[in-house]
């Protein structure tokens, strides 16, 4: 973490612009947290959203899209649940038991990472007025727990606002990507970050899904930073 902060900023937010949050965008975990898992687990995509930190960083260093990133695992807390969400300190995670997190103070958990992450947000985006919040995520082509794949290059999540969801969709479909809305979670189920700080302020937001194996590369990353800023400039004009 940098200066012992589960968050990190890059870039300078304009009024008014285009801004980038992921929540999942570290497999951090501090030396005083004990988890019990192989360490090879935390490579994968019950740790973190394999990645995203490196298209944020693409996005903000070449787009100028500054971002919000996550500096602690998932699997340490989830910051993309709500704080009274049972799994937001996961004991298991994909048929994954997490041992280390059976019995955890939760409360201790929530105030040295949860909470400095989402008030860091709550004043980063006050002070931003973002036109369009992007909330940025990756998934895996196949949960263990699931018989069935997921095809999509890229998919859109939303809870009550699907404005800029339904534009990204068209957008993206426009570049012949496999495109959809994300399963098996749906926004209405998961939408935490977004229910918080979009939806009950009445900001603008896309949350956006990449299939993890099409940005593990930096060539990948740049990619598809290149295609979600195009997209989020041409979505933040349409909701005018």
């Amino acid at each position: 973490m940098i200066d012992g902060q589960p968050f990190k900023q890059l870039g300078e937010p304009s009024r008014g612009g285009i801004v980038c949050v992921a929540d999942h965008a570290s497999n951090f975990v501090p030396d005083d947290i004990t988890l019990g898992i192989a360490p090879s687990l935390l490579e994968q995509h019950v740790a973190i959203d394999i990645g995203v930190n490196g298209v944020a960083a693409r996005m903000a260093r070449e787009y100028g899209i500054p971002a919000h990133l996550a500096q602690i695992s998932r699997l340490v807390v989830d910051l993309h649940r709500e704080e009274d969400h049972a799994a937001v300190v996961p004991m298991e995670s994909d048929g994954h038991l997490i041992p280390g997190n059976i019995g955890a103070d939760t409360e201790d958990r929530l105030s040295r990472f949860y909470r400095p992450y989402h008030d860091a947000m709550a004043t980063w985006l006050d002070a931003a007025a973002p036109k369009l919040i992007l909330s940025l995520h990756s998934f895996t082509p196949k949960l263990a727990t699931s018989d069935e794949a997921r095809p999509w290059d890229v998919a859109l999540l939303y809870n009550q606002d699907d404005r800029a969801a339904r534009h990204a969709i068209r957008l993206f479909s426009e570049l012949r990507l496999n495109v959809g809305e994300n399963e098996p979670y749906s926004g209405k189920q998961l939408n935490a970050t977004m229910n918080r700080h979009a939806e009950a302020q009445g900001r603008n937001y896309c949350a956006i899904e990449i299939r993890q194996d099409l940005i593990t590369t930096r060539a990948q990353q740049s990619r598809w930073a290149a295609m979600v800023a195009d997209v989020a400039g041409r979505v933040a004009l349409a909701l005018d």
